[in-house]
């Protein structure tokens, strides 16, 4: 009986591991958009959040991503697709909004006092759902198809679980850097002080650069969750671009033609976002008038 049990959870946890090297690239996406949503808290408050906001991903894969895309997968493949098209659209708009705040352009009010918790975490586990969805559908879909139903629901969980502890463990570890810079510096040792003051003075680069990894990677997702789904349902120019350009430099090598598409897939996405983007705002403006009501 035991023997038999481990035989399960053995093939349970070596199907989850060969689906997760498949979401390897959107894990690194997800642990690289999560930080920017840390910035302009107080320090004793940045694990917690994190820790919200790693919950409210539990809640994403576990109570639904998981639950409707079996279901789906089941009873109506089709609507994954549009589904996704839709994520993909929203990941678009979060994209253009980052970069045009680069330039300096809000749409919303500018926040000059310290961010609001529920907000930020609302904000954060929204995005999350997005990028656990595809990390969640690549796994399901390199799942091997003749898994049981339990079994491909245990390894499910199990891959959630994994993928939730890597990426917010590294986000928790990121943002305390600079607490150990901070204890560094006082250190007795002064080459152990100034390699702490070196830590806590590179950690605004290193954030700033993480927020533009974070911003591009939304946008490089999000367009090739467009790309692909419109691909498959009702517009296949933007798919055959892309798959006629790297084709031409194939002979370039793997590294290339990687780079290449995701070039090509987050300048798509910057151009659906600004689009998306100016809808949005020319509603915003709309609703913000007053009716004229006569005397």
């Amino acid at each position: 009986m035991s023997v038999g049990l481990l035989a399960v959870v053995d093939d349970i946890l070596s199907a989850a591991l060969k689906a997760s090297a498949k979401t390897a690239g959107v894990v690194i996406d997800d642990a690289a958009v999560t930080p920017q949503y840390v910035q302009g808290i107080t320090p004793a408050r940045e694990l917690p959040v994190v820790w919200k906001i790693a919950l409210g991903s539990l809640v994403n894969k576990f109570v639904i991503i998981i639950p409707i895309a079996l279901v789906l997968t089941a009873f109506a493949p089709w609507v994954l697709p549009y589904l996704l098209i839709l994520g993909g659209g929203f990941l678009c708009f979060e994209g253009a909004e980052k970069v045009l705040e680069w330039f300096g352009l809000h749409h919303g009010p500018a926040e000059d006092g310290p961010r609001d918790e529920g907000k930020l975490v609302f904000g954060a586990v929204r995005t999350d759902l997005i990028l656990s969805t595809e990390i969640m559908l690549i796994a399901l879909t390199s799942l091997d198809p003749g898994l049981d139903i339990w079994m491909t629901l245990a390894a499910l969980l199990v891959i959630g679980l994994g993928m939730t502890a890597l990426v917010y463990g590294a986000v928790a570890l990121l943002v305390k850097i600079d607490d150990v810079g901070l204890r560094l510096m006082k250190s007795s040792r002064p080459g152990i002080r100034r390699t702490g003051a070196r830590v806590v003075a590179s950690m605004p680069t290193v954030f700033r650069v993480i927020g533009i990894i974070g911003t591009v990677a939304m946008l490089w997702v999000g367009g090739h969750l467009l790309i692909e789904n419109l691909g498959e349902t009702f517009w296949t120019g933007p798919y055959d671009l892309v798959h006629a350009a790297t084709h031409l430099i194939e002979g370039a090598g793997v590294v290339v033609v990687w780079i290449a598409d995701t070039a090509m897939s987050a300048v798509f996405a910057l151009a659906v976002g600004l689009v998306i983007a100016g809808i949005v705002l020319a509603v915003s403006r709309l609703r913000r008038r007053e009716p004229v009501h006569a005397d």
